[in-house]
């Protein structure tokens, strides 16, 4: 998409950096836009186009910094439907299909296609959250040059775990434009899922240790060879001040839409990508991740409404974490509860989930105009300015990743996610000298 270019991105590296330390802006100018109105992005362009290689010596103290959304991803075009949804069945950490995985995956996606593709064309030809990642990011990196020069300029990358841009082509850009390959720098994965499940943080996780030790470890026996990037990892953030702001002001916003004399008694149904039962069992820890953020978000509203969680998305006939959404709709609608809004809770920006399931299915067949849906936080102010400081509070702590994700699942029996937990952690202390 065609973004405003932050001034970092059309100098020199030397006038840049010139630039940051000389900056007027202040923090408090920053967080004076707080209240700013939604804005919505222009249109797309290769983020890879836009950015210029960077050196360690021309840059602020600590900086460059690569900020790398991690996200599911999503087909811009019906076109890419069926490659996506071929990774997306072949991960066996989001859809575990036990020892038939390769046979049965794409067995599954190549059903699923026509369907899926017609979805797609209903809202428009494609997923939206490339272009809103791609917004979110490069909104909050503009910021992060403000609040921490010090490590300033921060670069926007973003990569998907199953359509373009993916992991692999987020790393080849890192190394083209001078992170890593013997140049070191730094670089933060930033979860987009604000509730950490082994099945989307940790499968973006592994896929990011796979391709770099396949770019830069290039067989060596070190973890940690001389110049390659230093990692650190975001890898949950559930109850963080403004992210619940930011929903809490979509939900007021939707209520306000209600007559005043029934507004107290609409339900409120926060609704969160579900899970195979397999992986709640086996002790992951989004259910009680995305609980809190529900809880977060009805203290920040006082209560002020009555409200339930439930869960959409299932795929396969293999039991997944309930009630459904759907299921939960038609029960109140069937009881006379007829005032209902959905709250997407575990998405960061509108895709497939929110704009067809929610919107075209789910409330659709309620059919009732007193079910309705709240907006996702896509180019909320609120929500950047969230990001933005999740970020800074990252970057200054010295930290690897949090300690909750040093611990594993009680049931996790994946060598896999051990090793990947075991690199990012032992990043902690090449952070300590930079």
């Amino acid at each position: 998409m065609a973004l405003r270019y932050p001034i970092s991105y059309l100098c020199t590296n030397a006038l840049r950096s010139a630039i940051f330390r000389a900056s007027a802006i202040t923090l408090q100018h920053v967080c004076s836009q707080h209240f700013c109105s939604q804005r919505s992005p222009p249109r797309r362009r290769s983020m890879a186009t836009l950015v210029p290689p960077v050196t360690q010596d021309a840059t602020s103290s600590k900086g460059p910094t690569a900020m790398v959304f991690m996200n599911m991803g999503g087909p811009s075009t019906t076109d890419e439907v069926g490659s996506f949804l071929s990774r997306l069945f072949a991960d066996a950490d989001l859809i575990p299909l036990g020892r038939l995985q390769s046979y049965l995956g794409p067995l599954i996606s190549r059903r699923r296609t026509p369907k899926i593709q017609k979805q797609y064309a209903a809202i428009g030809g494609g997923s939206p959250i490339r272009k809103w990642s791609e917004y979110q990011s490069s909104e909050m990196c503009k910021i992060l040059d403000q609040m921490s020069p010090e490590t300033a300029p921060h670069t926007p990358y973003v990569a998907f775990r199953y359509a373009n841009p993916l992991t692999e082509e987020m790393y080849t850009n890192l190394l083209k434009d001078g992170f890593g390959g013997g140049k070191g720098g730094r670089a933060v994965a930033f979860t987009q899922y604000p509730q950490y499940s082994c099945s989307t943080t940790g499968s973006s996780l592994n896929e990011l240790w796979k391709w770099r030790n396949r770019l830069e470890g290039k067989g060596s026996t070190d973890t940690n060879p001389s110049g390659a990037i230093t990692w650190s990892v975001i890898d949950r953030w559930p109850v963080h001040p403004g992210l619940v702001e930011a929903f809490a002001r979509n939900v007021e916003t939707q209520l306000a839409t209600y007559p005043e004399e029934a507004r107290k008694n609409v339900v409120l149904l926060f609704s969160a990508h579900s899970l195979p039962m397999s992986v709640v069992n086996r002790g992951d820890t989004y259910p009680a991740e995305v609980a809190a953020t529900v809880y977060a978000v009805m203290q920040r509203l006082e209560f002020s409404n009555p409200y339930r969680l439930c869960w959409q998305s299932q795929v396969g006939p293999s039991a997944w974490l309930g009630a459904q959404t759907s299921d939960t709709v038609q029960e109140y609608v069937k009881k006379g509860q007829t005032d209902l809004i959905l709250i997407p809770i575990a998405f960061t920006s509108d895709h497939i989930e929110t704009l067809f399931e929610l919107d075209q299915e789910v409330i659709h067949e309620a059919g009732h105009p007193g079910v309705k849906r709240a907006e996702s936080l896509n180019g909320s102010r609120v929500f950047i300015e969230a990001l933005a400081d999740v970020a800074v509070n990252h970057l200054r702590s010295g930290e690897s990743c949090s300690k909750q994700m040093g611990l594993r699942c009680q049931g996790c029996k994946s060598e896999r996610c051990l090793e990947q937990k075991k690199f990012f952690l032992g990043q902690e202390n090449l952070l300590a000298v930079r």
